[in-house]
């Protein structure tokens, strides 16, 4: 039975992410030839530049199905049209690595331990906002595991458990992560795509980001507190049995803030206080944004002295670590080469108006939303989606009414929100095993959290398609 069992959880495996787009482009191409060929007319808007259809204008145009022989062509299409994407995030990759490098995070993260260790529950909404700033700048995931023992053992030394130390570093950068303020990866490449400003509507974002934090804050502090009145209470208390003795932090080996560290901190400030300036007042797009990504790298490794050969060895670990999410973007890309080339993007995209054209307004953006969470069970990487579904979703949202910027609105909660609790989530899976807590417990511990997450996302989308959030 126990093999029966084991084969049958082997057998149910989830593909890797390179397969399931693989299989995606393969139906792709088979709907080149049961659906029937349609186009919209187009027109450039001269006041913001962006390609707009025309209400109204689509018809049949003559079928192109895509055969066999094409689909390997069209994967090698898919990375070159997505060429000027894929370098700027390796270029980002590269400049990010350089700044971690300098160990000015874990010194931060030693800075907070010290000051705040002492302070009760507060360490925790402490912790997921300094995490929450990884999540929402360069996009911090699966890297949050190196610091989830430094939690677990501040958690302990306050008298609670390993579950109340991991939850607050990976929900931090998680809620970070979904805000997007920042994020090159996921909501500064869907708004390339939507063709709307780079980082624009950050407003909205900083609200969502706070309203997170907040809840986040308060569903953590209520369950650490019932674990400190009563450690028999908590999810994890086997877990902490066997780590009896283990609860103390030794202060002495957290890295300390340095003169390079605060040089570096100042670097990155500045940079990002360009790039909002850049983006705002002059338009900055992916060739200055790349440009100043590179700048704040190359001068944050000099901050830390490090020399013109270090920096070039930091950044090629950097780019060559972003690889796979370079190729998913143009493994993606080859899905919607396929439907352009068979003319059937704007037949699906009518088709989806004719059907949600005929809901309620509000619930059209919410489908718009639910169709992002249910794709992130499958695409779990935020640029892979984004490259898979903002084509679809921006011309959607034009036929609807919706405001593009709604669109990327969706698409960052829905590529958000159930990243800590999906078992394909690399930063949900590395977290739990460094902090030895198993998923289920996890699942019980997150599932009412995500629900909260899931209701407020819903209820911001709602907002922004009534206020015509831009």
């Amino acid at each position: 039975m126990d093999s029966t069992q084991a084969s049958s959880r082997k057998w149910f495996k989830m593909p890797h992410t390179f397969v399931i787009l693989m299989i995606l482009v393969f139906v792709a191409a088979a709907l080149t030839y049961a659906i029937p060929a349609g186009k919209f007319d187009r027109v450039k808007d001269k006041a913001t530049g962006k390609s707009l259809l025309v209400t109204g204008s689509y018809h049949q145009v003559d079928a192109s199905p895509i055969s066999l022989v094409d689909i390997p062509k069209s994967v090698v299409h898919g990375l070159v049209d997505s060429a000027d994407v894929v370098f700027f995030i390796f270029i980002i990759g590269g400049a990010f690595q350089i700044i971690s490098s300098t160990g000015t995070i874990e010194a931060v993260t030693g800075r907070v331990a010290r000051t705040f260790a002492s302070r009760g529950k507060w360490v925790i909404p402490v912790f997921l906002t300094l995490f929450s700033v990884g999540g929402f700048t360069m996009g911090m995931s699966t890297e949050v595991m190196v610091f989830v023992p430094i939690g677990i053992a501040i958690a302990r030394a306050l008298g609670y458990d390993a579950l109340t130390g991991t939850a607050m570093i990976s929900l931090g950068a998680s809620c970070g992560f979904t805000a997007g303020l920042l994020n090159p990866f996921n909501v500064g490449l869907a708004q390339a795509i939507a063709q709307v400003p780079i980082f624009s509507g950050i407003w909205l974002r900083i609200i969502l980001l706070v309203c997170l934090i907040t809840v986040t804050s308060i569903y953590l502090m209520r369950y650490a507190g019932k674990v400190k009145s009563n450690p028999q209470q908590g999810l994890v208390y086997d877990l902490e049995q066997q780590a009896d003795g283990q609860h103390k932090v030794d202060f002495s080996n957290l890295p300390t803030m340095q003169l390079k560290h605060y040089l570096t901190i100042i670097t990155v400030i500045l940079g990002f206080g360009f790039l909002i300036w850049g983006v705002s007042k002059k338009g900055w797009w992916m060739e200055e944004l790349a440009a100043l990504f590179l700048t704040m790298g190359v001068v944050s490794g000099f901050c830390s002295g490090f020399g013109p050969s270090q920096i070039a060895r930091e950044f090629v670990k950097g780019a060559s670590a972003i690889t796979y999410g370079a190729f998913i973007i143009g493994i993606a890309r080859a899905i919607m080469v396929v439907l352009d080339h068979g003319n059937v993007i704007d037949t699906i995209v009518n088709s989806l108006s004719i059907v949600v054209g005929e809901l309620p307004r509000s619930i059209q953006v919410l489908g718009m939303y639910v169709f992002q969470n249910l794709m992130n069970v499958f695409i779990t990487s935020g640029t892979g989606m984004a490259v898979t579904t903002m084509p679809i979703m921006v011309p959607l949202s034009d036929l609807l009414g919706v405001t593009r910027q709604t669109a990327v609105f969706a698409f960052q909660m829905g590529d958000g929100f159930t990243n800590m609790i999906l078992p394909t989530s690399s930063a949900l899976m590395g977290s739990l095993a460094v902090s030895g807590i198993t998923y289920q417990k996890w699942v019980r511990f997150f599932w009412p959290l995500m629900a909260m997450w899931l209701v407020i996302g819903a209820v911001f989308i709602i907002v922004a398609d009534m206020i015509k959030y831009s």
